[in-house]
């Protein structure tokens, strides 16, 4: 459950542009953007539009060339630092044949509240279970990640999101590779967390879905 506060992400004249081989290329040019509490916002365009490059913009991994992104009228690393922010990046770089469960998985979600032994408490084990719950994954909580297909690995990293307990939850492509199930859990989610105030940004290729769950829909080409 979100924490009952207002949040918010401000972006004001955001330009980003970086080299190439073949000259300079601009990413994304004069952004501007109010991302308020209890919405969800589905972030729409072409590839290449620069849909990435605004999410890692938010997260603060790559530096504008102009304009600024604030968390809560604060910067970025402020918000990183109290977990404001939980993201779920188009694909994961995972070895998929690495012995881990999907249990371990979504506890690493829980790194931010661990204390300095890093030793999961009564509580952490409970958020875990709560998020697996919450994406209809508790039967699988023991299955070696790559033995999953690929809409339940995806509900997987959507659950450790959901563990951070992060108000604010950013979502890269979160129905890419994923079965009619998978997606209609996922729907389910977010519209549940809306209720309960996450502020919610989704970037999707599948439109026909969009009017299901989403509040605004930002359209996206370089610029607004």
């Amino acid at each position: 459950m979100s924490d009952g506060q207002m949040h918010t992400i401000k972006i004001e004249g955001l330009t980003v542009r970086y080299a190439t081989p073949k000259g300079e290329v601009t990413a994304l040019q004069a952004i501007d953007l109010q991302l308020n509490s209890g919405q969800i916002y589905g972030l729409v365009g072409p590839n290449g539009s620069g849909k990435s490059t605004l999410f890692k913009s938010i997260m603060g991994l790559i530096s504008p060339t102009t304009g600024e992104v604030t968390i809560n009228d604060a910067p970025i690393k402020a918000a990183l630092k109290e977990g404001v922010l939980a993201y779920v990046p188009q694909t994961e770089a995972i070895d998929w044949d690495f012995p881990i469960s999907v249990y371990e998985v979504v506890m690493m979600g829980r790194y931010h509240h661990l204390g300095w032994l890093r030793r999961p408490r009564a509580i952490d084990h409970q958020v875990v279970e709560t998020a697996l719950a919450r994406v209809n994954l508790t039967n699988y909580r023991q299955r070696q990640i790559g033995a999953l297909s690929g809409g339940q690995r995806k509900r997987v990293f959507v659950a450790r999101a959901l563990a951070q307990q992060s108000p604010i939850l950013l979502l890269d492509e979160p129905f890419t590779g994923v079965d009619q199930r998978s997606e209609h859990e996922i729907i389910t989610l977010l519209r549940g967390l809306k209720k309960e105030g996450y502020l919610i940004l989704l970037s999707t290729h599948n439109l026909g879905s969009i009017p299901l769950f989403c509040d605004e829909v930002i359209l996206l080409n370089q610029q607004l």
